[in-house]
């Protein structure tokens, strides 16, 4: 009989995985069901199991602890009981579980519903590890904060909650730590909690924390860090702006303590602007143009935060005495921060693998995993997960979408598409399952041509996005190293690198090349995605460039399309006229205004 394992991450970026047997049925989001971002309750996630199975095993439950919380304190507990009750009862009530009698006893309780609140970053380390491929891997998280603990026993101890961890991981050890970076509001101390490892508290943030600050003090929501990474490009070295760390430790004179434990304003932002007193000048004007303090803040929290985050790898192959490492948490999205480390982990010999489902929905996959490897002892190492089309299965006939779509729908090839966006359309793609993780590949797509000049802007406007955010480049995986230095890198098949242009490539691609020279890249196969690579190919027949410019199917501030009636309301809404669905080979068109060149 196959066993069934259900995990949900709740708290931003909610989301449910479901395992048969060990392996991923599916993996979704819950903003992209509900159609709020970051949404915090997986309710209609779980309501997805019941295409699969109307059964589980096991129902696995993460997310983030609160101060003073019971479980938050029992760190060294790995599975317990659980009492949270709002989804043990909405997975009972959709007979998921069983319901138990009147009267039982907790003793007497078939323990379904597993708790994993206690260490939010072993989740996050467990997807990383667990899809990486290798059969040990030092593990390193690298997020804004984590589970929290309490030293003592007594109110008036120091709470702490993790900001970077590393991680021992094996199929016999699981996730094993050696390392926590921890945050509170107190005064600096030293723990040591387990032999052979070390607990460093602070006063202060760490990376992620310090990434935050700066996001709020560019304009933006904490959780709009991509905003950031964009707008720093566009910035350079400023004198006047202090070192952001001191050693490990963030800057206490720049950045107020209160800001690390989230108290204050509603956005967290405290910087000392009476000690720095010119980063007071944040306006923006009319153009929504940045000022140049907000530029060139952007610009040193991307320097100094990926050099932080590279000692932190360098240190994690050292202490564990490994060559593979494995670099997961919110931070791990840094493409430009991924790229950057390459020169140095190739002069080490260091294998690095990047989880690309690594914001807080993919701890449900990890604590799907952790709990499926504890129950049944299995040590064979999994292959490397290169198949991020992990979201709910979709089936439409040509007739259903017809009947939906309230404009035109024709039977095209895929040279018919090719060409249209040849001749500058934009074009958006609805195939498949879409992709875990922020990153559309191909499935939830919008698409454009490359080469035309003023793309960026264009596409920008039409989106509604800022007009520092870049794009990205999917490329002919064998034509890769011709257009881009990929310093060692075989592939980017999950877009996790955002990579410079070679030499003479820039001018050819405008719309794909940000500022400094790079773009993130996705490199497709046939193999991986028929549809997808057959488009680009036949766009490479036309114009011999072989990338098509390639976005989220979505606007500015929403979730990415889930289902087809997320993308005609996409289309309707904007000046977005085509959708390409490659499965039954037709193409909608909504007529609107469209995009002119």
């Amino acid at each position: 009989m196959a066993q069934w394992i259900a995990g949900i991450s709740i708290g931003h970026n909610a989301g449910v995985c479901l395992l048969k047997d060990g392996e991923i049925v599916f993996s979704v989001e819950e903003e992209r069901l509900s159609r709020f971002k970051h949404e915090g309750g997986p309710l209609l996630s779980m309501m997805k199991i019941l295409d699969y199975t109307d059964k589980i095993d096991y129902l696995i439950v993460a997310g983030l602890t609160v101060g003073g919380d019971e479980v938050a304190s029992k760190q060294h507990t790995t599975f317990e009981y659980t009492r949270e009750p709002i989804y043990q009862g909405f997975a009972r009530r959709l007979g998921l579980i069983k319901q138990m009698a009147k009267g039982t006893s907790t003793s007497d309780r078939h323990p379904q519903v597993i708790n994993m609140f206690q260490n939010h970053h072993a989740q996050h380390a467990a997807i990383g590890f667990f899809n990486s491929g290798f059969e040990s891997a030092a593990t390193v998280v690298i997020d804004s904060c984590g589970s929290s603990v309490q030293y003592g026993n007594d109110e008036t101890t120091d709470l702490y909650f993790e900001v970077e961890s590393i991680f021992d991981c094996s199929y016999s050890k699981t996730m094993y730590p050696l390392y926590k970076k921890m945050g509170t509001n107190n005064g600096p101390s030293i723990y040591s909690i387990d032999k052979g490892t070390e607990t460093i508290g602070d006063a202060s943030g760490g990376i992620g924390k310090v990434w935050d600050c700066i996001t709020n003090y560019c304009g933006f929501h904490y959780n709009d860090s991509g905003k950031t990474m964009g707008l720093s490009a566009f910035g350079s070295p400023n004198e006047n702006i202090p070192p952001l760390f001191n050693g490990i430790t963030s800057n206490k004179d720049l950045f107020l303590n209160k800001y690390f434990v989230r108290q204050g304003s509603e956005s967290g932002v405290n910087i000392s602007k009476q000690e720095y007193t010119f980063l007071d000048d944040v306006s923006w004007d009319s153009e929504l143009t940045l000022s140049q303090n907000r530029r060139d803040m952007a610009y040193a929290v991307q320097v100094e935060t990926q050099e932080q985050a590279l000692q932190l790898i360098l240190k994690a192959s050292e202490i564990s005495g490994n060559k593979n490492v494995v670099l997961t948490g919110g931070y791990a999205l840094n493409c430009v921060s991924n790229y950057n480390y390459l020169d140095t982990l190739n002069k080490y010999g260091i294998n690095l693998y990047v989880e690309p489902n690594s914001s807080d929905a993919g701890t449900a996959t990890g604590a799907a995993l952790t709990f499926y490897y504890h129950i049944t002892k299995n040590t064979t190492v999994r292959k490397r997960n290169d198949n991020l089309f992990l979201g709910p299965k979709y089936d439409y006939s040509f007739e259903e979408i017809s009947e939906k779509c309230g404009g035109e729908i024709s039977i095209v090839g895929t040279k018919d598409v090719a060409k249209l966006i040849e001749e500058g359309n934009i074009v958006s793609i609805f195939q498949g399952r879409s992709e875990a993780g922020p990153r559309a590949l191909g499935n939830r797509s919008i698409v454009f041509n490359p080469t035309i000049v003023n793309g960026k802007d264009l596409v920008n406007r039409v989106k509604g996005r800022e007009y520092f955010r870049p794009f990205a480049g999917s490329v002919l995986k064998e034509h890769a190293h011709e257009w881009f230095d990929m310093k060692g890198l075989e592939e980017s098949p999950s877009m996790m690198y955002a990579v410079d242009l070679k030499e003479g490539k820039a001018d050819l691609v405008p719309s794909i090349c940000h500022i400094d020279n790079t773009c993130r890249i996705q490199t497709v196969t046939e193999e991986k995605n028929r549809n997808f690579y057959g488009l680009i190919e036949e766009f490479y027949k036309l114009t011999n460039v072989p990338i098509l410019f390639n976005t989220s199917f979505n606007l500015g501030g929403e979730p990415l399309v889930e289902t087809i009636d997320d993308a005609l309301l996409t289309l309707a809404n904007s000046e977005i006229e085509y959708c390409w669905m490659p499965e039954i080979n037709s193409l909608i068109r909504l007529h609107n205004e469209g995009v002119k060149i």
